[in-house]
């Protein structure tokens, strides 16, 4: 009976081992890209938020199959949304983006790599925060 208990926790503890996600990888037919979504000041945010929703913004970015990274406010630039998108799929965001956010904002793009695991076993300070 004890060896069957042991079986038995052996095979659940191999099924859980499974399941753990991987950290900081990335799929090899994607890229990271930066958006800069930057503020026209002189449109108040109210404004801004009523061009987003009158162009369909909200329904249409990102699209279907790409993932949100991070996506902060800078303040007195705009808003920085980091990316991952299937190769396949840039000129999706870029449609996207003169869809439904060109009235609202400026924008800029920037292909991005994660840098951190270059450094990560050089750096005296380790310390890493995911937000997720």
């Amino acid at each position: 009976m004890t060896k069957l208990f042991i079986f038995f926790i052996l095979i659940l503890t191999s099924f859980t081992s499974l399941a753990e996600p991987k950290v900081d990888s990335q799929p090899q037919d994607s890229i990271l890209l930066t958006v800069f979504l930057k503020h026209d000041q002189s449109k108040k945010l109210d404004e801004i938020q009523g061009i987003l929703t009158e162009q369909g913004f909200f329904e249409t970015f990102p699209p279907k199959g790409v993932s949100v990274v991070s996506w902060y406010v800078m303040m007195g630039i705009g808003q920085v949304v980091t990316l991952e998108v299937p190769a396949h799929q840039l000129n999706e965001v870029n449609l996207a983006i003169e869809k439904t956010a060109w009235k609202a904002f400026t924008t800029e793009f920037y292909p991005t790599y994660n840098l951190y695991p270059v450094y990560k076993d050089k750096l005296k300070n380790k310390a890493k925060v995911s937000y997720r």
